[in-house]
């Protein structure tokens, strides 16, 4: 088993937090409502109809009402996929932060969940529900490049400390989802995949595209293919082509294909596999987009004192996903000071006490109710990540004063 790779330290006031949000997800066996779970309503599945509308009715009332209202339409509480990889992730740095065990066997326990819950063909995992689009219903589970990510990186974390049967299926298996399943093809900017295998032809997700690079970065740090870097690369080519004039990205390829626009979360995602593109390669190949793209993530999606903006031109919703994807990016990006900023606008606004976070702040009303994957598993995340960026600077800190440090 290797050793942390970070020191066990005195308990700090955000590994405290990191703890108490670890724990609420603990003493729920990280169960809990999802963003987008409708249609795992009980009341909907015992109607003697099948029907898009009223799917669509289903699923945007619970995801849009005020107040949370799952309970009433019998929608059950249940582990994220996609959420399990980054409480796995959570648990590791919280492991490595503090030498607990119990982080590293909560780690253990949620990859050896998703070893049981996997889709075996096509290989990989998607949301825990059912989804219903315009043009189709995505069944669950089905394989999402963004799911596939965050658990790959969860399980890659844990098999630094632990042998797991995981490490050999992602060698073996997510490769072939890259490339086949979501149909990684080359084109005039690069290279580009799908989100999933049921997205429209000719439609592209384009942080999808990012965190699927990203991936690839990862298998050839770990596996040291260059046909994975290669191709990353060329995806990341492709999404950089993709950057608009004012520094940020829109969420599809073409634009028109979605509603979404500049929104934070998703640019997050871009900006952070730009950042572990440089930091795997030490290369300045992105160095012009990602500086342009930093400065619009911070002036634009976030307010000076570290308030979410929701997009390029809406501030509401203020959504507790761009708070931590915030916290995450500028983390990443040695900015651990606007970091600090909204961490202490998440704490001061959609912080309930006892490790729990409440979903969004609307203009004039607050969802004052938690969504596991998106409330708690996010913040875990970014609080872990927040904490181990804090603890690596300090430490630099430290070197410097005492004439440690590289002269």
């Amino acid at each position: 088993m290797a050793e942390p790779t970070v020191k066990p330290t005195e308990g700090s006031v955000t590994e405290q937090l990191l703890e108490n949000t670890l724990r609420y997800a603990l003493e729920r066996e990280y169960r809990g409502y999802d963003y987008c779970d409708g249609l795992s309503s009980r009341i909907l599945q015992t109607l003697p109809i099948e029907n898009k509308w009223v799917n669509i009715g289903f699923q945007e009332v619970a995801k849009r009402s005020p107040i949370n209202i799952r309970a009433p339409l019998l929608i059950p509480k249940r582990r994220s996929f996609k959420g399990s990889g980054l409480f796995v992730m959570a648990n590791v740095t919280a492991y490595e932060l503090t030498g607990r065990k119990l982080y590293l066997d909560q780690a253990e326990m949620l990859v050896n969940w998703l070893l049981e819950t996997r889709r075996e063909q096509p290989f990989g995992w998607g949301h825990n529900h059912d989804i219903q689009t315009l043009n189709t219903t995505v069944e669950r589970n089905t394989p999402s490049i963004v799911s596939v990510t965050y658990i790959t990186l969860g399980i890659l974390e844990f098999a630094k400390h632990r042998d797991t049967e995981a490490y050999a299926l992602i060698k073996e298996h997510v490769p072939d989802l890259l490339f086949d399943t979501l149909e990684y093809s080359e084109c005039r900017a690069g290279a580009r995949i799908k989100y999933k295998s049921t997205q429209q032809d000719g439609v592209y997700t384009i942080n999808a595209n990012a965190l699927g690079a990203r991936l690839l970065m990862e298998l050839y740090h770990e596996f040291e293919n260059v046909t994975y870097r290669d191709r990353a690369e060329l995806i990341l080519d492709y999404v950089v082509s993709q950057q608009t004039s004012i520094g940020g990205w829109k969420y599809t390829d073409p634009p028109s294909a979605s509603h979404l626009s500049m929104d934070s979360h998703h640019n997050g995602f871009i900006i952070e596999s730009l950042l572990r593109y440089g930091e795997l390669t030490d290369s300045r190949r992105y160095e012009s987009a990602l500086t342009e793209a930093l400065s619009f993530y911070k002036k634009t999606l976030f307010q000076s004192d570290g308030t979410p903006n929701w997009d390029e031109k809406r501030q509401y919703p203020r959504d507790i996903h761009a708070a931590a994807q915030g916290i995450i990016t500028c983390s990443c990006a040695g900015d651990v000071e606007f970091a600090s900023k909204i961490l202490d606008w998440s704490l001061g606004t959609l912080y309930a006490g006892n490790g729990q976070f409440h979903y969004r702040k609307q203009r004039y009303y607050t969802k004052e109710f938690t969504l596991m994957r998106w409330c708690q598993a996010w913040m875990s995340y970014a609080l872990s990540i927040y904490a181990r960026e804090k603890y690596v600077s300090t430490q630099v800190d430290v070197r410097t004063e005492t004439g440690d440090g590289d002269s």
